[in-house]
């Protein structure tokens, strides 16, 4: 089990506990995390999941493959380097404290 705080775009923070094996975006929706839309379910098929890693954690956190790296594209203001899709993150044991950054909107 991990912590994890999502930060709203207007600053409101939610720290939850997210089962290890799930992914971060289904932590944001378990726990009703308002700016997660995850229309696609977590498939990398579309970009409603995206976040900013605080950059605290960036490296931290697996690379991203070659499908994320290319849906980050229809995100809203992608960052080269802190920008993740929620949905392919794994929740485990050493991602205990991370946070990420809503973005302003999903697109």
């Amino acid at each position: 089990m991990a912590k994890i705080t999502y930060i709203e775009h207007d600053g409101t923070k939610h720290v939850v506990e997210v089962a290890n094996g799930l992914t971060v975006m289904e932590g944001a929706r378990d726990n009703n995390i308002p700016g997660i839309e995850a229309d696609c379910g977590g498939a990398c098929a579309c970009s409603t999941c995206h976040v900013y890693v605080d950059e605290a954690w960036v490296a931290k956190l697996p690379p991203k493959d070659a499908m994320e790296e290319d849906m980050l594209d229809f995100a809203w203001e992608p960052d080269p380097v802190r920008s993740r899709l929620t949905c392919q993150v794994k929740v485990t044991d050493d991602l205990d404290g991370l946070v990420v950054h809503l973005p302003e909107k999903q697109i």
